[in-house]
């Protein structure tokens, strides 16, 4: 805990797997998770048979996100190295030697989704509950980015 506390003060938290799980991984997560959500509600109301598998893919993919980031947080809270990376995309590239580049496409494709999401309509297709964790995530992804640019020209004047 000391750990994080000293990454905290000389302005470093801002890198740990701590915080990039929580205010990047698993928002990014989540927006995977209500798609998956989303594709498969439109598939059974519409019939359409190969969205409920891209639906069901979504779902797990999203899952195994949210777990690996959770993970990387709790690693790093105890201050010790994650075994695995944040999300399946980037272990895939650790296994292709190319991590960043798979993370890169995962944040592309989590964007994406977003994007989607929102200019498709099926935003609207969100319950309550859903809708709350999309704004949830929206917040807290945002705000974060706001922190650190924040911090960095905070930083700066140093």
């Amino acid at each position: 805990m000391m750990n994080l506390v000293s990454r905290l003060a000389n302005g470093n938290f801002f890198q740990t797997p701590l915080f990039l799980a929580l205010t990047v991984g698993v928002p990014f997560g989540i927006f995977k998770l209500l798609f998956g959500i989303l594709s498969l509600r439109f598939a059974l109301e519409n019939h359409v048979a190969y969205l409920e598998g891209f639906g069901c893919t979504a779902v797990v993919w999203a899952s195994l996100d949210i777990i690996m980031n959770l993970l990387a947080a709790i690693f790093d809270l105890a201050g010790r190295k994650s075994p695995i990376d944040c999300c399946t995309l980037a272990e895939i590239g650790s296994f292709l030697g190319r991590p960043g580049v798979y993370l890169a496409v995962d944040t592309l494709i989590s964007f994406s989704i977003v994007c989607f999401v929102l200019w498709s309509g099926w935003i609207l297709n969100l319950n309550f509950i859903e809708v709350r964790l999309w704004y949830a995530a929206t917040t807290v992804n945002l705000i974060s980015v706001a922190l650190v640019a924040l911090c960095a020209e905070l930083r700066k004047e140093e």
